[in-house]
């Protein structure tokens, strides 16, 4: 089994790296973090099948009347 390994020993590593490849190593991880960033507003609209023939209210209705279950 391989070991991970974890953040210190990353930053003590990328200490040992000429700065040119630290700043491409900077500009890497920068990258990736960014495209894994999403915004909520990307979710709009997501499952609106499902709802399509459900009436608001007696959903509305239904759930509270669980409740009481």
């Amino acid at each position: 089994m391989a070991m991970q390994p974890n953040v210190e020993n990353l930053i003590e590593a990328a200490k040992l790296l000429a700065p040119e490849d630290q700043q491409r190593l900077v500009q890497s991880l920068v990258r990736q973090s960014q495209a894994q960033q999403h915004s909520i507003t990307e979710m709009r609209g997501l499952g609106k099948e499902l709802w399509r023939d459900m009436d608001a209210q007696c959903y509305v209705d239904a759930e509270r009347d669980s409740w009481a279950d």
